[in-house]
């Protein structure tokens, strides 16, 4: 009996889907907001682990991956741009998700601190706001020349990134999928450790202001 499809799970992704899960995942991530829940570091990862290894049955092609995973990614935030010119203003200010609205502020931040090109690129790498930071270049009037070089960058950087860290782990350490669950579980936590830097950043710029104020 196959086991159900659990959209949460790399492994379980891939086991149904191979590459076209890989494709249907980035573009739903980097494209519309609805998938910001979506496991794309580790499933990228995963993927490539899987050219080379095959556990649990499951042997997926290296061009394969690379070419779907490109093509979703950089597909998906295209989308993510033109839906945020269009109506991504409205759709982000109906939004009652916590997840999506701190995603949208640090966005905006990295946008206003670093600018448009490295702001785009950097997104590719942080959970959440890289669902987000699409749609609102496309609010703010990021210009489309300026967010697709940079947007094709990132997502070439990310992408091939990770399927081929995957791949050279996978290739140089003999039976590598007996690690498989602990090395997904260490992508998921560099992935997030963007986000846990961010937020102790910012309470402590909260715990500084009173301070400032009272000195001043």
């Amino acid at each position: 009996m196959s086991q159900a499809l659990n959209p949460l799970d790399a492994t379980s992704l891939l086991t149904a889907l191979g590459a076209v899960g890989v494709f249907l995942v980035l573009f739903a991530e980097t494209g519309l907001l609805i998938g910001f829940f979506l496991p794309g570091d580790s499933l990228l990862f995963t993927a490539g682990l899987l050219c080379t290894t095959g556990a649990g049955g499951v042997h997926l092609s290296l061009p394969g991956v690379l070419v779907a995973a490109v093509a979703g990614a950089l597909l998906g935030a295209q989308a993510g741009y033109l839906i945020g010119r269009r109506a991504g203003r409205a759709l982000l200010g109906r939004t009652r998700n916590r997840h999506l609205l701190d995603g949208a502020r640090r966005a905006e931040e990295l946008l206003d601190r670093y600018g448009h090109g490295k702001a785009i690129v950097l997104a590719r790498f942080i959970p959440v706001v890289r669902t987000v930071l699409n749609p609102l270049a496309g609010v703010v009037q990021v210009p489309a020349r300026t967010f697709t070089l940079w947007q094709v960058a990132g997502g070439l950087v990310w992408t091939v990134g990770l399927v081929l860290g995957g791949y050279a782990l996978g290739s140089g350490i003999p039976d590598v999928d007996r690690y498989l669950l602990p090395l997904v579980g260490l992508i998921v936590a560099l992935s997030l450790l963007p986000l846990v830097l961010e937020v102790l950043r910012a309470r402590r710029r909260r715990g500084a202001e009173p301070t400032r104020e009272t000195t001043g």
